[in-house]
């Protein structure tokens, strides 16, 4: 990916509800081209996008919405692949592949001399092997257990089973360049991310 135009390539990766949006939005605030992956996943699910016929044939009509049958729901899907580790790979499998293309498409088209890639999966993947730095967003895991109930209206059970099937966040931060903790206020965490970004600089 190092061969497209952008002249620096940012890896940001972190746990479910540790922060990574914040963070990326505050990076675009000073000047980097952002990729968010999350949201290229929610994009090509879409009736018409690029995943949405093979995880629907994957995981069968269960997963549409009962209100809108021709889209999918994600909150079942997550019901499935977050309790089976093997239907999650699945859907990995078929997912990532497609999100990879849709960023190497952007960073090729993008004229910015920063990219930020925003991505979850980021060291799983091997992201991270293209990318000249990494930045890790981590809080403790009361903060992030409670935003994630908050955020996405979970019951406690269904937040930790989302936690639970992600990369501890030691091993992340373990192979961060940069780490920002997000578990206190949105000041501390842009103090943070100011700090790092003039290092950039």
């Amino acid at each position: 990916m190092k061969q497209g135009k952008a002249a620096y390539l940012m890896g940001l990766t972190g746990n479910i509800a540790c922060g990574k949006s914040t963070v990326l939005r505050m990076l675009r605030e000073r000047g980097a081209y952002t990729i968010d992956a999350d949201t290229i996943s929610h994009k090509i699910m879409q009736p018409g996008g690029s995943a949405f016929e093979p995880v629907l044939a994957a995981f069968g009509p269960a997963i549409l919405a009962a209100t809108t049958p021709s889209v999918i729901d994600r909150r079942k899907l997550g019901a499935i692949v977050f309790a089976d580790a093997i239907r999650l790979h699945e859907l990995e499998t078929i997912i990532h592949p497609l999100v990879r293309l849709d960023i190497l498409e952007q960073i090729a088209h993008t004229e910015s001399k920063v990219v930020v890639l925003d991505a979850i999966k980021l060291l799983e993947n091997n992201l991270d092997e293209a990318c000249d730095m990494v930045w890790v967003v981590a809080c403790t895991p009361s903060v992030q257990l409670e935003r994630l109930m908050v955020r996405n209206s979970f019951n406690r059970d269904e937040a930790l089973l989302r936690i639970e099937a992600q990369t501890p966040q030691a091993m992340k931060v373990a192979r961060a360049d940069v780490v920002i903790d997000n578990s206190g206020s949105l000041e501390a965490t842009r103090q943070q991310v100011e700090a790092a970004w003039e290092k950039l600089n």
